[in-house]
């Protein structure tokens, strides 16, 4: 078996790209049952928190059982870690817009921004812990950006802007670079009892 074979395997990769396929499924199943027929705004319940959740099953995948083998190996995990991230985001990307049709654009921003917030989770909190501060900050911002005007307002509550606003996108993007980088460079925090 290869070393990128292996390094799914246990990075558990299959069982997240499955959790997110039938992430995707739910999605559809309630986008249906809302009746979707040719109404955005019925779908707007589904445009924040379906993205977080597939940025939560992501950070859950990003989970590593080897601490101590990650640190003392020989060649660089940055990559494997990186393409890891990337590769579960493209999925979901590929995934939520057709389950969501309602803004595809606000999903996708909300995918990236989200999947920002768990991977810079998982390196200070570590992967297991990784969804709470993403829902954490979508849920108050959910809250508090109801009927609040402003400029300002369009970079911190990005999560609940339309799919075109340009200051919600840099936001995300940022973000979703920030997360990306701190992840692949450091890896999400051991777990666990030390011994």
């Amino acid at each position: 078996m290869s070393g990128v074979l292996l390094y799914a395997r246990s990075r558990a990769v299959p069982r997240t790209l499955a959790v997110l396929a039938a992430a995707a499924v739910l999605a559809l199943g309630a986008a249906a049952a809302a009746g979707s027929d040719g109404a955005p705004d019925r779908l707007l319940p589904l445009v924040t928190p379906t993205p977080l959740l597939a940025a939560a099953v992501t950070g859950a995948g990003l989970h590593s059982a080897t601490d101590e083998l990650d640190r003392t190996a020989v060649r660089p995990w940055w990559p494997l870690r990186l393409a890891q991230l990337l590769g579960l985001t493209a999925v979901a990307a590929a995934l939520l817009p057709v389950a969501v049709p309602g803004d595809a654009p606000a999903v996708l921003r909300n995918l990236l921004g989200c999947t920002g917030l768990v991977a810079a989770s998982a390196v200070l909190l570590g992967a297991r812990l990784s969804w709470l501060p993403a829902c954490g900050y979508v849920g108050v911002v959910s809250l508090a950006s109801d009927g609040v005007r402003g400029r300002g307002v369009t970079l911190w509550a990005w999560p609940t802007q339309a799919g075109d606003v340009t200051a919600a996108w840099v936001a995300a993007g940022g973000v979703f670079a920030l997360g990306t980088a701190l992840y692949a460079a450091r890896g999400a925090r051991p777990e666990g009892p030390r011994g």
